[in-house]
């Protein structure tokens, strides 16, 4: 009996993954719980094992395709079962041509392209029933002037498609001299490219004409071609992710953050001499990040309410601290978390930290690593920001902003001095907690970073 493989759902709010690569190939024998396929998220890249023993009969979805979850990717057979092979998954984003439209167009937008044009151009134009796509503009980056307009003479009617029109008027060439390769002899966009480049279909005036044609089409259009098109880039995979998720975050929750300044002397002499002291075996670096982290913990056991979750059933007030680090990456954002991160010293919390880090930039995170988090910290302090406003993230009650520790000049004991201070910043949901205790906490905090010795009691 055939065995269906789906798109795994990984968390509440995983919606499609994309397949990166098969271990196995059609044909090839597959084991129970083997390593079938490799699928990315927005958070992480992991491998889907086979559900059933067999033989992979047929994969509906090659690497490289998007699919929503609980699709079906893959069938198993068992050895010597026969079944009927089914149409392979589309790509995300992909399109089927229509029958009236011909596949080697492309689908007209239904909103024209801006053309560059001075203001009296546009008016000349309209007034005239010119498109000004088809006029070729020789003003600054191709920009259709008056005496562009004035100087139009449309095209004599042949028989080519919009695309075609538009491109060969921008390339400053007769669609007459081009041979179209269309149905009953239409000339395409695909023909025009093929003129501009030198090849393709002859065109009808001969190669004499065509050779004197395309050099001088080609000067021509060179200021054009000289100007960058602007790039679009698809709002897909993890940039999807978190566009639909910092937009949620933000409307479904009643956001505010509260800010206050640390002075930072007291925890760097802390940093500076853990990091001084000689230890067998080595033991980590710790950084104020570390420090910073440890206290976090300290506080939330202070003030539980900033430790929860509002759900459905309502706040969840959770007894142990699943502290959440945001790490960012080449193409997004993860927050991984430590779990029980109130149970450890800070000589356990700083490693188990930097190991999850690691294992995010590297693609390695399991899905107990992402899942379950009940508080964030996100450090900007190595990019030289001084303060923010973080988003939460859901269902999380607060987020804490770290920005950098600066010299700055402070007034202590009646004296000018230079001190080293430091801008944390808490974006709570409000209707989770009220300003004042989501205030305290934030400041119980500051006074553990002030005077670290406090960690100790």
């Amino acid at each position: 009996m055939a065995t269906e493989v789906v798109m795994p759902k990984w968390g509440l709010t995983m919606k499609e993954g994309k397949i990166t690569r098969w271990f196995k190939a059609e044909g090839d024998p597959v084991g129970k719980g083997e390593p079938l396929f490799e699928v990315e998220t927005s958070k992480i890249t992991n491998a889907v094992e086979a559900p059933a023993a067999g033989t992979l009969f047929q994969i509906l979805a090659p690497a490289g395709t998007t699919v929503a979850v609980k699709t079906v990717v893959a069938v198993l057979v068992e050895p010597g079962e026969e079944t009927e092979r089914r149409p392979l998954q589309p790509l995300a984003g992909a399109q089927e041509p229509t029958a009236a439209e011909p596949t080697d167009q492309a689908p007209v937008s239904s909103a024209p392209a801006f053309v560059p044009a001075s203001p009296i151009a546009r008016r000349l134009a309209k007034s005239r029933g010119i498109d000004l796509a088809l006029v070729r503009g020789t003003g600054p980056g191709g920009r259709v002037t008056e005496k562009d307009v004035l100087e139009f003479e449309p095209a004599a009617r042949v028989d080519a498609s919009p695309q075609a029109i538009a491109l060969a008027a921008k390339a400053g060439l007769d669609l007459e001299r081009i041979s179209g390769s269309g149905p009953g002899a239409r000339i395409t966009k695909a023909d025009v490219l093929k003129a501009m480049s030198g090849g393709g279909p002859a065109p009808a005036a001969g190669p004499e004409t065509r050779e004197a044609t395309i050099p001088q089409a080609r000067a021509e259009a060179a200021p054009t071609a000289a100007v960058a098109e602007p790039g679009v880039i698809p709002l897909a995979g993890m940039r999807r992710v978190i566009a639909d998720n910092m937009m949620a975050s933000l409307h479904q929750s009643a956001q505010l953050t509260v800010f206050v300044e640390v002075d930072a002397g007291a925890m760097t002499d802390l940093r500076d001499l853990l990091r001084a002291r000689p230890a067998e075996p080595p033991g980590p670096r710790i950084s104020y990040n570390d420090i910073i982290a440890l206290a976090v913990c300290r506080a939330l056991k202070e003030f539980p309410i900033m430790n929860s979750w509002l759900t459905e059933e309502g706040i969840v007030v959770h007894r142990q601290v699943n502290l959440g680090v945001a790490v960012a990456l080449d193409d997004g954002l993860v927050v991984p978390n430590v779990k029980n991160a109130d149970r450890m010293g800070l000589q356990e919390l700083a490693p188990a930290i930097r190991a999850l880090a690691d294992r995010a930039r590297q693609g390695g995170l399991t899905l107990d690593e992402i899942q379950g988090g009940t508080f964030t910290i996100t450090n900007v302090s190595m990019l030289g920001v001084d303060g923010f406003t973080p988003i939460l993230n859901p269902p999380e009650t607060a987020i804490l902003g770290v920005g950098r520790a600066s010299d700055q000049a402070a007034v202590v004991r009646g004296e000018i001095c230079v001190r080293k201070k430091m801008t944390l910043s808490l974006t709570f949901d409000h209707r989770v907690v009220d300003g004042a205790p989501a205030m305290r906490f934030l400041r119980t905090l500051a006074d553990y970073l002030e005077q670290p010795l406090l960690l100790l009691t």
